[in-house]
Parts: structure tokens; sequence; C-alpha cells
């Protein structure tokens, strides 16, 4: 089992990123930080690695997607309510963040996506703790509805 979680990210522009992402409210260990990297700290096991795109390079063999035209991966943050879910996606708009498309309500579970100014999408979500923890299928049809079909 993992003990920590670490996701790698490109940017074209460090500080730019690192500002972005304190915005919201996170923080920047300054010792993994430097001209290459930034350590963006959302939880006690939980970081952001928001690199250069030529120091990722140096980290595969593989093409570094254009976040801005290619979802490399989409990034879902759980959060304590809708509330929460608003405030951080406001604030990251503030920030020069994008919201790429509505905000998804399935009753059970309330989703938006935020894009960081590199594009790297970040998906806040709220789900009923009822529905997590009966699922969504049993929760909607204990409140008269069918839930949507998952992709």
């Amino acid at each position: 089992m993992p003990t920590n979680i670490f996701v790698n990210m490109p940017t074209t522009d460090l500080d730019r990123s690192k500002a972005f992402y304190e915005a919201l409210g996170y923080s920047i260990n300054p010792m993994f930080t430097d001209e290459n990297a930034a350590c963006v700290v959302l939880s006690d096991t939980i970081y952001f690695m928001v690199l250069t795109r030529e120091y990722l390079a140096t980290f595969t063999d593989k093409q570094i997607v254009d976040t801005k035209t290619h979802a490399g991966a989409m990034i879902a943050l759980g959060q304590d309510s809708r509330d929460e879910v608003d405030e951080l996606v406001g604030k990251g708009i503030e920030a020069g963040g994008l919201e790429p498309r509505p905000a998804q309500d399935y009753g059970f579970m309330y989703s938006r996506d935020l894009e960081d100014p590199d594009g790297n999408i970040l998906s806040y979500v709220y789900m009923v703790p009822e529905a997590a923890e009966k699922g969504p299928e049993a929760y909607m049809a204990e409140h008269g509805a069918e839930a949507p079909a998952q992709a």
C-alpha cells in the first residue's frame, strides 16, 4: 500500500504554477522546490510535483503531452461539501484557471472541473456520504431516482 501520493504534472511557467496552487490554499514545500520543480502540498500524504516540461522529460522516454490540447490524466479530489467544491473552483478561476465544462450534479455526487493555467485537469468532487457507503445505485434507488450510467 502506498504511504504517499506524488502526482507529477508539467508546466511551462513554474512561478505561475506555484502562485496558482498557493491561491487555492495549498502550500509549497521549499525543501523539494527549485528552478525545475515545485512540491505542492495538498495534505500530509498527497503532493503535486509541478515540473518544467524539460525536467519532466528527464523521467520518461515518452513524449510529454501538451496539456492545453490533450488530457493525460484527470485528478479527482474529494471535498467535504458542495460549497467547498464551489469555493475551490472559484479561487482557481480567479487565479487564472479555467472551468472547461459546466458543473455535473448527479444527485449523489457533485463535480466541477478546473484546469490550471497549463491545462492540467483537477476535478473537485463532493459525494453524499451515504452514497459513498452504499454505492450510487442503492442510494439513488432509496431516493426514488436512477443513478446515471458511469463511463
